[in-house]
């Protein structure tokens, strides 16, 4: 519910256009009734397949859940699996279908597909997602890679983590970008945010926001309102109260308005 809250305050307070949902989420009902209250929120789904819980029930992905319906905690240990077990990519295919399904269950405009840690990076999952964004008609997916220049020029600290992550969500990317281009879908140009993940402040915005490439970027970030023991539990050291508070600043709307970006959300780009 904190992170509904952070979500609903940032959209109708602040700068944020775009939320994702993760359909087996403790306060997913919450959050779709939220949403249909906010026509102008565009939702997407946050596939989940690490550090969550499956729709389908776990004796039918007994490759990729426990006993629980519990996905892995590890993301290493999940791609590891979903890219050399048979069973577990056909187990991943019926999930991701049965996640698709129980947000077109909502009566939610699916807007685009992301992954919960980027899961839908995942050269398997990716595939996976791909062929169900024709059977469902999804336009668009997240692309997650980052100019790691912008965010080392604003922040040196963890180089050696940024620098890992920027090389390896750039190969990822580019095998991303071919399959979504061969099957006509749609993603933004640039993505923001990944190297600062829990970590976006106002300074941060204020820095990123005139060296924005032209076209579409997305910002990427994790508002709440504290306390949540949830996802304090998960991520202890993000400062999501902070990413709250920089959503919702008027020194960042200030900024929008004077460099003239355009505040716009999945369901505006063109196909």
């Amino acid at each position: 519910p904190q992170v509904n809250a952070g979500i609903l305050q940032a959209h109708q307070n602040g700068i944020l256009t775009d939320a994702s949902l993760m359909v087996t989420g403790a306060a997913w009902r919450e959050a779709v009734e939220l949403a249909r209250a906010q026509p102008t929120l565009s939702v997407g789904l946050h596939v989940t397949l690490v550090q969550g819980k499956s729709v389908l029930p776990p004796h039918l992905l007994p490759s990729i859940t426990d006993f629980g319906g519990n996905f892995p905690n590890d993301p290493t240990l999940a791609g590891l699996r979903y890219f050399f077990s048979r069973r577990a990519r056909e187990q991943v295919y019926e999930e991701c279908r049965a996640q698709i399904e129980r947000f077109l269950s909502t009566g939610l405009t699916l807007t685009h597909l992301d992954g919960h840690v980027n899961i839908h990076m995942h050269p398997v999952v990716c595939d996976t997602l791909i062929t169900l964004m024709h059977e469902y008609r999804i336009p668009a997916m997240r692309v997650t890679n980052e100019d790691l220049s912008i965010s080392l020029a604003f922040d040196t600290r963890q180089r050696v983590r940024k620098r890992r992550e920027a090389f390896i969500f750039s190969q990822l990317a580019q095998s991303a970008i071919r399959k979504l281009r061969a099957a006509q879908r749609t993603f933004p140009n640039a993505l923001f945010g990944l190297h600062q993940s829990g970590q976006i402040n106002e300074r941060y915005l204020l820095h990123l926001f005139p060296q924005l490439p032209l076209g579409v970027s997305e910002l990427y970030c994790h508002p709440a309102v504290l306390p949540c023991p949830e996802v304090e539990r998960w991520t202890p050291t993000y400062r999501r109260a902070e990413e709250l508070a920089a959503l919702t600043s008027e020194r960042v709307r200030t900024a929008v308005e004077t460099l003239g970006i355009a505040l716009i959300s999945y369901q505006d780009l063109p196909v």
